[in-house]
């Protein structure tokens, strides 16, 4: 599947129902050691092999937020966000499977809604992002939101 990106630059370049699918992943441990790093988040959950086995699991899982961090940047590799004037945030964001060392994930995205803002020049787009791992079972979901420029009138 060729995967490239979308050159979008203006709320009116999105359509509700837009499809998009990004490239894939591999999360790996050292992923997960320089997302412990980095949040200070050290849950034995994520880090600790003994302590994920007493749980069920073979070993620690992945971050939630780790996996929604690289969710978004293969989206960003697509080019969703780069032409928008800021990211508004994430809606609904959930964790319907754990992710695991060495699996490989990617995302599907769709334009599920438009808005314009109370400023005449902008609007709001809304992706919903569903996440898998290389068995095709979801691991996550979300909404982004991002506020894109109108388009200039022509004169």
């Amino acid at each position: 599947m060729e995967h490239r990106i979308i050159p979008r630059n203006y709320y009116e370049d999105w359509n509700i129902g837009e499809k998009f699918t990004s490239p894939a992943r591999t999360v790996t441990q050292a992923d997960i050691v320089n997302f412990a790093g980095i949040s200070g988040d050290y849950n034995l959950a994520h880090t600790d092999k003994e302590y994920s086995r007493t749980k069920g699991f073979e070993k620690p899982i992945v971050y939630g937020w780790l996996t929604l961090s690289i969710a978004h940047g293969l989206l960003f590799r697509l080019g969703l966000p780069i032409n928008s004037i800021t990211f508004m945030g994430i809606d609904g964001a959930r964790f319907t499977h754990w992710v695991l060392p060495d699996d490989t994930i990617h995302c599907t995205a769709e334009v599920a809604s438009k808005r314009l803002t109370s400023k005449p020049d902008r609007g709001i787009v809304n992706f919903k992002a569903l996440v898998f791992n290389q068995r095709a079972e979801q691991v996550a979901e979300m909404t982004l939101n991002f506020m894109y420029a109108l388009a200039p009138k022509a004169a």
